[in-house]
């Protein structure tokens, strides 16, 4: 049975990668596939105009639906620029965000039900200015009116041919690649693995690296609590319950278990998924540690108990390829 059906839930939107289903979801993909070369292509022959920023725009997107790394390495690049001296600003589309008031700036009081978890959580984590808005040309400006930057990085957008860019980075999953090969929804390419090839930039988050890719992968740090703040390895907590919310929640199970953390169970919820205390109270006992990701953690701040902890991740390159990927973009500024 499980080689009749075998579905994703992505976005809450379900993709169909091995079983009968996907033969029966391709007619689909190939509406999916014109639709989406037909956008691009109006706007390489100049139907469209994109329009363009006065400072340099970085996108950081991927070609599959589902978790990659993306945001990790958004946060590493701010953090990087910063580094050395520059002015960095973010945009994001601000998926699972419902504020009515777009363009968003984010700031301290900034919830994720107003403004989605990534763009809270690169807001958290590099105190850049970050503005959140569907159409990407209206975050862009309004952040420019905001703060005077030397660059922009788009988390996510490398489909939103309506903002011109300067840089492309795509981020590609090294253990699942490119599944089937096939667009949604009988398969998980938002764009089909040939649009590589007119890319800045790509880096692969673990697995396997092919020539001409840059190779990155995540590396856990101490577990935080969320109630007292407290640092701990992560093995060293008892009784443990993993909890993910996001694109692929087996990575952060994997991610655990070669910690050497014991597993109680797992728990997976849907990518940017709104949690409310009754669905997570009666994942734990008082006896029993609730482990979740730092993109789940920013979304539970409000109703955490003292037995939830959340694990950070950071994004490790190795020098010679983190100077070559920041040369990249330091040239345009």
């Amino acid at each position: 049975m499980r080689n009749f059906i075998k579905c994703n839930l992505v976005n809450k939107f379900i993709y169909c990668e091995y079983g009968i289903f996907r033969y029966l979801l391709l007619p689909l993909s190939l509406i999916y596939g014109l639709i989406t070369n037909f956008i691009r292509l109006s706007y390489l022959l100049g139907w469209r105009k994109a329009w363009r920023s006065s400072v340099p725009i970085v996108v950081v997107g991927n070609l599959t639906s589902g978790g990659t790394g993306k945001t990790p390495l958004v946060i590493w690049l701010v953090l990087s620029l910063q580094d050395l001296g520059f002015s960095v600003g973010v945009v994001s589309r601000g998926y699972g965000g419902k504020s009515g008031s777009n363009p968003l700036i984010v700031g301290p009081q900034t919830t994720t039900y107003e403004a989605g978890d990534e763009a809270i959580l690169i807001y958290q984590r590099t105190k850049a200015i970050v503005v959140v808005s569907p159409v990407r040309r209206n975050a862009v400006e309004s952040l420019l009116i905001q703060s005077s930057v030397d660059v922009i990085i788009s988390d996510d957008g490398l489909q939103h041919y309506a903002l011109a860019r300067d840089v492309e980075i795509v981020v590609i999953d090294g253990e699942r690649r490119f599944g089937n090969g096939w667009w949604l929804p009988a398969g998980p390419m938002r764009e089909r693995e040939s649009r590589l090839r007119n890319v800045t930039a790509k880096i692969t988050n673990g697995g396997t690296v092919l020539p001409g890719e840059f190779s990155m992968f995540l590396q856990p740090d101490l577990a935080v609590n969320l109630r007292s703040g407290k640092r701990a390895p992560a093995v060293c907590l008892k009784n443990v319950v993993a909890m993910a919310g996001i694109g692929y929640p087996q990575r952060f199970f994997n991610t655990l278990e070669k910690q050497g953390v014991i597993i109680l169970k797992k728990v997976s919820f849907s990518d940017h998924q709104f949690y409310t205390e009754k669905m997570l109270y009666s994942l734990v006992s008082r006896e029993q540690s609730l482990l979740m990701t730092e993109k789940d953690a920013v979304k539970v701040r409000n109703f955490a108990q003292d037995n939830w902890w959340y694990l950070p991740v950071n994004v490790v390159l190795s020098p010679l390829e983190a100077n070559a990927l920041l040369s990249l973009i330091i040239v345009l500024i």
